[in-house]
């Protein structure tokens, strides 16, 4: 690479135990003669072949600015050694400790070591933070949860997410795959067969894990915050599935603390998906620069905590830019920021309680199909469309077409009064946005199980016809609602296919008058306008990758008006290498493709089926692997159930099958 810069292909870094790990290292070419700080970023999605395209670029700006930029595979991931057993597990934390250690003694490295990353990156920068590590010095998240029962791919509120069976039977494929022969040479074959023999079916894994207890703490710097001493730059995107985190930590670390969300999806902000994006390359830089170089640059005295604070727009697939401005706080939470109580009463969502009365809902399993993915990742049809359909499967209240413009900034809490017919329900608690024409844009949305109504760690059976009193908080946005528009309430049982239904069909008696919503109002200042501006996004050099076949990512909705059974598909495309690359630097082919189908009848939770099939291909010259895997979930009133395959050929030639079975007792979920 041109600019100054040295890549290393491949490094193995040595662990205590005698395994090894491979690391891809960028690096300025006299850093042995003026040693610079290092960067870590340490993941499992491997770094010879599926990030590639995305890695050179960044880990090569950084090299470019003055530091050595470190990808590492994990144990067990790509190509290094050892098995992957979990996430975020304790060895993973122990060897993180180890590779910082490494680098930090390496002639070319100064001694200060930073971490960063998005999404699992993200996870262990704050996990391995919480180690404290002598040489880390400062790290940044993105993407990434502080929490990981409450705010990850597995649970939501006490609820199962279908991104449990999605995410795990992804990262399977992930973690099926091979090392590179040209790498580790002739033990390649050995060392697939050891993975695939060892191979954790990871949705059954979290899947039993159904309660909020010492595995989820594992990792959730949430539950000893004070472990971490260094400075964190926390990031998010509105889009993504893990914004919450952000307010969170800026809110509860003592050490030097700053966050950003803005209007994206889960990617980098530099090429944030819904604009606008950032110079996040030299935000980054600028962070570093702070904290392990010791320059008085300023970004410690800037706000703690800034937001794209977004507008009202029509409902859409995806947004190529979503109308905003940037807001900020030099405090969180914010004293300018104050509640607004709204009750939510037979004459909507009003500023007095009304008359107490008693409104019945009990919503078809189809109630969500509007809602979008969990977690958008910016590609075409994954943002909340006009939520009409499913308001009407709702109860609503609404405000009158407001008379000003209201400007909110944090978490909206909605607390409700009910009952239940049955012993367990879950309830899904909507914001909408409701323009002059009638459109319904979702704002914001929260799920709670109501077993798990005095939280998540002890949940129990709800009494029916007992009533009780529930909070719900929703996730935290930055929106400002029009003068006149109005702000609805939509409250449901179900949200299909982002939430499993519960194993009934509830009732909930909802009391008006004795139910309200809590806006978090923030009035629009002055300074806002002085914000610092960030710069146009840059980028590095990339490497030479030829997409040789796009795959067209259809989204498709069926009604079988017979059988009243919805089946909801992404992607539809018979298999092939429908979506193939070629890396001509080292001479490899990658193909992948995936579909995804979720079934559900109207009116029978227990009919919810959801399925994903995934192939990949890695071929080079006479070389090639070919991976298929399918799951399917299930479940019954006392179980779920997830069946699968896993077929991995070499050549033309079986080189191991597997099939799963597994039954997993539900425990009030």
């Amino acid at each position: 690479m041109s600019n100054g810069i040295e890549v290393i292909e491949n490094e193995w870094i040595p662990l205590a135990d005698g395994c090894r790990l491979a690391a891809r290292i960028w690096r300025p070419d006299d850093a042995f003669d003026k040693p610079v700080p290092a960067l870590l970023e340490f993941l499992p999605y491997r770094k010879r072949d599926f990030m590639r395209h995305r890695d050179e670029p960044m880990h090569g700006y950084f090299a470019s600015h003055g530091y050595a930029s470190v990808r590492v595979d994990l144990r067990g991931c790509g190509d290094s050694q050892g098995l992957l057993t979990d996430e975020y597990s304790a060895q993973e934390h122990a060897d993180g400790v180890e590779v910082i250690a490494w680098l930090a003694a390496q002639d070319w490295c100064d001694g200060n070591v930073g971490m960063f990353g998005i999404s699992w990156g993200g996870f262990n920068s704050l996990q391995i933070a919480a180690r404290r590590p002598p040489a880390l010095k400062a790290i940044m998240a993105l993407c990434a949860a502080d929490d990981r029962y409450s705010d990850d791919a597995h649970y939501m509120g006490g609820c199962l997410l279908t991104e449990n069976l999605q995410w795990g039977s992804i990262f399977m494929a992930n973690q099926a795959l091979p090392p590179d022969p040209e790498i580790v040479g002739e033990v390649w074959r050995e060392q697939w067969r050891e993975r695939l023999e060892n191979l954790p079916i990871f949705p059954e894994l979290w899947l039993r894990q159904q309660w909020r207890g010492e595995y989820w703490s594992e990792g959730s710097v949430r539950d000893h915050i004070e472990r971490i001493e260094i400075p964190v730059y926390a990031i998010g995107g509105w889009a993504d599935g893990y914004s919450n985190a952000v307010p969170r930590l800026v809110a509860a670390l003592k050490s030097p603390c700053k966050g950003l969300i803005g209007p994206w999806a889960h990617n980098f902000p530099h090429q944030g998906v819904p604009g606008p994006a950032i110079g996040f390359l030299q935000e980054a830089v600028r962070w570093w620069d702070r904290w392990l170089k010791g320059i008085d640059n300023g970004i410690d005295r800037e706000p703690v905590l800034r937001a794209w604070l977004q507008e009202a727009v029509t409902p859409a697939p995806q947004y190529k830019t979503m109308p905003g401005r940037w807001v900020a706080e030099p405090v969180w939470p914010s004293p300018d920021i104050v509640p607004m109580e709204l009750y939510l009463s037979a004459n909507g969502c009003v500023r007095e309680p009304g008359e107490p009365e008693e409104k019945i809902l009990s919503s078809p399993q189809s109630c969500g199909i509007r809602g979008g993915e969990w977690c958008a990742f910016g590609s075409d049809g994954e943002m909340p469309r006009d939520q009409r359909p499913d308001d009407g499967f709702s109860l609503t209240w609404d405000t009158p077409p407001l008379k000003e413009r209201i400007e909110i900034f944090g978490a909206p809490v909605v607390r409700l009064k009910l009952r239940s017919d049955q012993p367990a329900a879950n309830v899904i608690v909507r914001l909408c946005d409701i323009a002059p024409d009638g459109t319904s844009l979702r704002v914001s949305y929260g799920v709670l199980n109501l077993t798990h109504r005095d939280g998540h760690a002890h949940p129990e059976p709800l009494v029916p016809g007992e009533r009780i009193v529930v909070d719900l908080q929703l996730n935290d946005i930055a929106h400002a609602f029009p003068k006149g528009h109005c702000i609805r309430v939509a409250v449901s049982t179900a949200y299909w296919p982002i939430v499993w239904p519960s194993n009934s069909t509830p009732c909930l008696y909802i009391m008006n008058g004795e139910s309200r919503l809590t806006l978090p109002v923030r009035k629009p200042r002055d300074d806002d306008a002085d914000l610092r501006p960030f710069e146009a996004p840059e980028t590095g050099e990339r490497g030479s990758m030829q997409r040789i076949r796009h795959h067209q990512f259809n989204r498709k909705l069926a009604i079988d008006l017979t059988t009243n059974r919805f089946h909801y598909e992404l992607n539809g495309n018979e298999f092939s290498d429908a979506s193939l690359v070629y890396f001509e630097d080292i001479d490899l082919k990658v193909g992948y493709t995936m579909n995804k189908c979720f079934e559900i009848a109207e009116d029978d939770p227990l009919s919810a089926t959801e399925i994903i099939d995934q192939r990949t291909t890695l071929t080079r010259a006479d070389w090639r692997v070919t991976l298929r895997i399918s799951m399917t979930q299930t479940a019954d009133a006392e179980a779920f159930y997830i069946k699968g395959r896993l077929e991995a050929d070499e050549g033309t030639e079986r080189f191991i099958e597997r099939d799963f079975d597994v039954r997993v007792p539900r425990l009030l979920v």
